[in-house]
């Protein structure tokens, strides 16, 4: 028995699963997650229609790309794609939540507003691959509507398009100055950060044609860096930059995830806090409401999701966990990053882990 992975082309975490898993050399098959697919095998081993899901050869089933990945990373041969030396590694981390987590907002938004036709079309095909192309494009509306209908709780509405069309657009000019000096964003090999980046800005923001276009006139270098990501010429190659280098060139992209993203998981962590307070031994729900979000000086409000929590406890983690020589290191290279006192300091009163395919008290 091979490794299965239950994924499809226009699913933006399948992206990043089938991205690793190309590049760690891993034998596996994809499975296209159709709707019988869903309800036949996902959701009774899963408990919810989610991809990508990944069943291994000994029979266990993993669900959360970096579930996968850290699952490949322990048990398969191989260079790694966490760094070992602090700095590098910090940053692989963060820009993994950055990734995961934050630019899941300019995907969806550019995807339903941008795309939307075309992605009809796409998720009928992923759902009844064998029915007509008028069928699925029936199909697909179904299913389509109901992630078109999550725009507004991630906070895209008619005030704040404008500033994540700015902020998309100089992230990408970041980037791209970054690609025309590194293959990847710590060197000549991937990291776990740029995992946490080609899940949007491959399967939304480039594969999906209308934004695809924009990317490749604006950022024909994040074009090409994808498309190394995706298609894999050499499994296992590549290093790190010695000397704990993290590029000055990824001074600006840091920034941007500091200013947007960690006052917004602040936020979303005294909220779980009060939440955990009052409903002590409750499973944790998906959101715990409502938080403040600020892109480009545009304040709006978006769902406050326990899960980014645990993506950034990753970091943190790390960070916390360093010893005193690493630590000085970290955190004077921190002290060049504007806002970067809000990680520094963050606040996470309780700690998060991921078990039996759901959040949980550690």
């Amino acid at each position: 028995m091979t490794h299965k992975l239950y994924a499809a082309p226009l699913s933006l975490y399948s992206g990043k699963a089938r991205a690793y898993l190309d590049w760690k050399g891993i034998d596996y098959e994809e499975v296209l997650a159709s709707g019988d697919v869903y309800k036949n095998i996902i959701v009774p081993k899963v408990g919810r229609p989610v991809i990508p899901v990944l069943d291994t050869d000994d029979g266990r089933t993993i669900q959360d790309t970096t579930c996968i990945i850290d699952h490949f990373e322990d048990v398969a041969d191989g260079p790694s794609v966490y760094p070992d030396t602090p700095k590098q590694r910090l940053v692989a981390l963060l820009l993994e939540a950055y990734g995961d987590e934050w630019l899941v907002i300019p995907a969806m938004h550019y995807r339903w507003n941008y795309n939307e036709e075309w992605v009809y079309g796409e998720f009928g095909a992923s759902s009844a691959p064998h029915a007509s192309k008028e069928e699925q494009l029936v199909i697909g509306r179904g299913v389509g509507s109901n992630f078109k209908g999550f725009c507004p709780v991630l906070g895209i509405n008619p005030e704040t398009i404008p500033a994540i069309e700015v902020s998309y657009e100089a992230l990408l000019a970041d980037l791209d100055t970054h690609f025309a000096e590194h293959d990847y964003l710590l060197g000549s090999r991937p990291s776990i950060g740029d995992y946490g980046l080609i899940g949007p800005l491959y399967a939304h923001l480039y594969r999906d044609p209308a934004s695809g276009e924009i990317m490749k006139r604006l950022a024909p270098r994040v074009a090409a860096w994808v498309e190394r990501m995706v298609d894999v010429k050499a499994p296992l190659s590549g290093e790190f930059l010695p000397g704990d280098e993290v590029p000055d060139t990824l001074i600006p992209v840091l920034e941007r995830m500091m200013g947007e993203q960690i006052p917004f998981l602040q936020t979303t962590a005294d909220m779980f806090d009060a939440w955990a307070e009052a409903n002590k031994g409750a499973e944790i729900p998906r959101v715990v409401g409502m938080a403040d979000f600020t892109v480009e000086d545009v304040t709006a409000q978006r769902i406050a999701p326990p899960f980014s929590l645990w993506m950034l406890q990753r970091a943190l983690d790390y960070y916390q966990g360093l010893d005193t020589a690493d630590g000085s290191a970290v955190d004077e290279f921190l002290s060049s990053i504007k806002g970067a006192q809000g990680f520094q300091n963050f606040a996470l009163e309780r700690s998060l882990a991921f078990e039996n395919f759901k959040l949980a008290l550690a």
